[in-house]
């Protein structure tokens, strides 16, 4: 596949579209992952959640242990301090809960300025790259194979009536007859259009 153009202007603009997709591609992935960690210090209060409620659990855990040594009430106070080791559990649950919403919400935010930005790229840029690549490759082909009429045929179905009113006489005559000059200068402008040295 031919990737870029022999001739320096259409090379030049090749090459900016080129580095201008880069660019794109790195600002929206830079620009992603900033996001994403913005959005990931939203947790801190789930994780003081969580840390506070391990910290009530431990606690409240530790202090039943310790009521059930008590004489004769032991085992109720124990059991009455338990609801408060499982207040520390919800606790948990609920700093769980808000760090896994932070974490979910960054990273598909992350995904989305990613994947939208490049989709675009991939719509538009792509397809015009792949075109070229495609279309200079079999002009350059041609040329190589010495195809010269077939050159100058597709050239007289393209080219616009401004570009055929410059040739000396009629263009499309002047091929029919096989006419070395016309179909050479045919060729030429279509190797050109293409950005294919002649």
């Amino acid at each position: 596949m031919k990737w870029y153009a022999d001739r320096p202007t259409r090379l030049a603009r090749q090459v900016v579209a080129d580095l201008v997709a880069v660019a794109w591609t790195w600002f929206w992935v830079t620009l992603a992952l900033a996001v994403g960690e913005a959005v990931r210090t939203l947790r801190a209060p789930g994780d003081g959640l969580v840390d506070a409620g391990n910290a009530l659990s431990d606690t409240f855990g530790d202090v039943a242990a310790k009521a059930r040594d008590v004489p004769l009430v032991g085992g109720k106070l124990a059991d009455a301090l338990d609801r408060g080791k499982s207040a520390g559990g919800t606790l948990t649950d609920a700093g769980g809960a808000q760090i896994e919403a932070v974490e979910s919400t960054a990273l598909w935010l992350t995904v989305a300025l990613i994947v939208l930005p490049l989709a675009f790229l991939l719509l538009t840029w792509l397809p015009l790259r792949i075109r070229y690549a495609r279309q200079a490759t079999v002009v350059r082909r041609l040329r190589d194979q010495g195809r010269l009429d077939l050159l100058a045929l597709h050239a007289l179905t393209t080219l616009s009536l401004r570009d055929l009113a410059t040739f000396p006489g009629d263009p499309a005559e002047g091929w029919r007859r096989q006419d070395p000059e016309v179909i050479s200068a045919l060729a030429a402008r279509r190797l050109r259009a293409a950005g294919v040295r002649a």
